[in-house]
C-alpha cells in the first residue's frame, strides 16, 4: 500500500448544484426541482426542432424519460408518451446571477483564496483553515453549506469531502450523488474501497471513452484497480505526462493546493463552439469561423491588444473517428485587424481539413502584446491599413451599442449562407463557450 505521511492532508469540498440549469428553470416557474419533469432546450432560430439541445434536464425527466445532456431534441418522446414532460428555453442570464449568488454563500464560510469555481455549477472549496468554526464535523458543515443554499436559492447541492481536490472530486461524481444525503467523504485509506471499486475507467473525471477503449483497455487496463497496479514506465511511454497522472488518480494523489492559483505565462482570448447541426459546406464552414474569428477579435481590441498567434480547432460530426478532428495554430506579425486574423483561420481550415463533417469550431488568439506595438505590413498601403483599423473601430462602437449581432459581414447574408450566421446570433452559435 503506499505510503500517504508526505501527501497533502486538507479538507476539499466540491460542490455542484444538482441538475443547475433545469433547477434554475424550475425554481423560476415556481416549482420544486426534485418533482418537476422538465428538460431545457436551446434552438437556434431558423433551424429545425430536431436539431435543438437539450441543455439540461431534471433529476425526474432523468429517471423517468431517461433524458440526457446533449441529447437532441429529435430524441424526445412524443408528447402523448410523456404529457408531464415541459420543455423550457434557457435563461443564460439567470443561470449566471444564480451562479453568483452561490458563491456569495461560499464566502461565508472560506477566503476567496480558498475557493475555486470550477465551472457556473461546480466549486471547490479548500476548507481546512475554517471547517472548524462552523461545526464539529467537516460532514455537519457540508450539510449547513446545503442547507444554507436551499434555504436562500431553493437550489439542491451535491458535495464531495476529500483530502485532497482529487478525493473530493471522485467522491461527489461516484458516491455523493446516489446518496439521500448528497454528501460523500473519501480519504487515503479508503482507497482500495473507493477508488479501485470504480468499474468503468470513463466514469473517473478525466478519463473519456475515446481514451479508455482504445488506449488503455488495449494495454490490458479495465478498471482502476488494474490502472493502480500497472507499469508506471508503460503508462509514461504511452501518454507521456498524463501518464503519470493516470497512475496518481488511481491511488488518489493530487498535490495541488487552491490557493496557489496557476498563473499562466502568456494570456489568450478564444471562443468555442458546439454547432446546432452538421456542416458539411466548406463557405458555411469558414463563415462560422469567420464570424467566431471576429468575435473573438473584438475582445482583444476591447483589450487593446494584438495577437502574435492565431489557433483554430475543427472538431468532427464523427466523434469516434480518428482522428475527431484537429488543431492547428501559426505565429503572425501581431495585429488586431480582424480581416486579417480571418484570413489567417480562413488558410488554416483549408490546410487541414479534408472534406469531414464538422460540428465543433474553437477560435483562439495569444501571444498578445500592447497595441502600442502594431506593425504595419508590406503587404498592403499603410493607408489601406489605417482604413482597415478604423473600420474595425466603428463596427466594434456600433455591436457594443446594439449587441454583436447588429453588424454582420455582407458574406453572412448571401443566398446559401447558414442559418446561425443569418441568425440574431452571428458567431455565438448554441453551446458555445468564451474563455481567457
Amino acid at each position: 500500500m503506499y505510503n500517504y505521511r508526505y501527501e497533502p492532508h486538507r479538507v476539499i469540498f466540491m460542490i455542484d448544484n444538482k441538475s443547475f440549469y433545469a433547477s434554475c428553470e424550475a425554481l423560476r416557474l415556481g416549482l420544486n426541482p426534485m418533482e418537476v419533469a422538465l428538460a431545457v432546450v436551446s434552438q437556434q432560430p431558423g433551424t429545425d426542432w430536431g436539431s435543438g439541445l437539450i441543455m439540461a434536464a431534471s433529476p425526474l425527466a432523468k429517471k423517468k424519460y431517461g433524458l440526457s445532456n446533449v441529447m437532441r431534441a429529435r430524441d424526445l418522446p412524443p408528447k402523448d408518451q410523456a404529457p408531464d414532460l415541459m420543455l423550457v428555453e434557457p435563461h443564460m442570464y439567470l443561470y449566471i446571477k444564480r451562479s453568483m449568488e452561490v458563491l456569495q454563500i461560499f464566502r461565508k464560510y472560506a477566503a476567496d483564496e480558498d475557493i475555486h469555481v470550477y465551472s457556473i455549477d461546480e466549486s471547490m472549496i479548500d476548507m481546512t483553515e475554517s471547517w472548524h468554526l462552523f461545526g464539529d464535523d467537516p460532514y455537519l458543515v457540508a450539510r449547513k453549506i446545503q442547507k444554507d443554499i436551499h434555504d436562500s436559492l431553493g437550489l439542491y447541492t451535491t458535495c464531495g469531502i476529500g483530502e485532497n481536490p482529487l478525493l473530493a472530486k471522485l467522491a461527489m461524481d461516484i458516491s455523493a450523488k446516489p446518496r439521500t444525503s448528497m454528501i460523500a467523504c473519501w480519504h487515503y485509506i479508503d482507497v482500495p474501497d473507493t477508488i479501485w471499486k470504480i468499474p468503468k475507467l470513463e466514469d473517473v473525471w478525466g478519463i473519456n471513452v475515446k481514451m479508455a477503449n482504445r488506449r488503455l483497455r488495449r494495454l490490458g487496463i479495465n478498471n482502476m484497480y488494474d490502472l493502480a497496479h500497472s507499469d508506471p514506465a508503460i503508462l509514461k511511454k504511452e501518454f507521456g505526462v498524463i501518464g503519470d497522472q493516470l497512475f496518481a488518480m488511481s491511488w488518489g494523489v493530487d498535490r495541488s493546493i487552491i490557493k496557489q492559483k496557476y498563473r499562466p505565462k502568456s494570456k489568450s482570448y478564444g471562443n468555442s463552439q458546439i454547432l446546432s447541426r452538421d456542416y458539411e459546406d466548406q463557405r458555411e464552414i469558414e463563415i462560422v469561423i469567420q464570424e467566431i474569428g471576429d468575435q473573438v477579435a473584438a475582445r482583444i481590441r476591447a483589450q487593446h491588444l494584438l495577437a502574435g498567434r492565431v489557433s483554430l480547432y475543427v472538431g468532427y460530426a464523427d466523434y469516434e473517428a480518428d482522428p475527431a478532428g484537429f488543431s492547428i495554430q501559426e505565429k503572425i506579425t501581431p495585429t488586431d485587424i480582424s480581416s486579417d486574423l480571418v484570413a489567417k483561420l480562413r488558410a488554416l481550415f483549408r490546410r487541414k481539413w479534408r472534406g469531414q463533417a464538422v460540428r465543433r469550431l474553437g477560435v483562439t488568439y495569444s501571444n498578445l502584446a500592447p497595441a502600442g506595438c502594431q506593425q504595419l505590413t508590406f503587404f498592403l498601403p499603410p493607408a489601406e491599413q489605417i482604413k482597415q483599423q478604423k473600420r474595425d473601430q466603428v463596427v466594434d462602437k456600433l455591436r457594443k451599442k446594439y449587441g454583436f449581432a447588429s453588424v454582420v459581414r455582407a458574406s453572412s447574408l448571401l443566398p446559401g449562407a447558414t442559418a446561425i450566421a443569418r441568425s440574431r446570433l452571428v458567431g455565438g452559435h448554441n453551446g458555445g463557450n468564451a474563455y481567457e
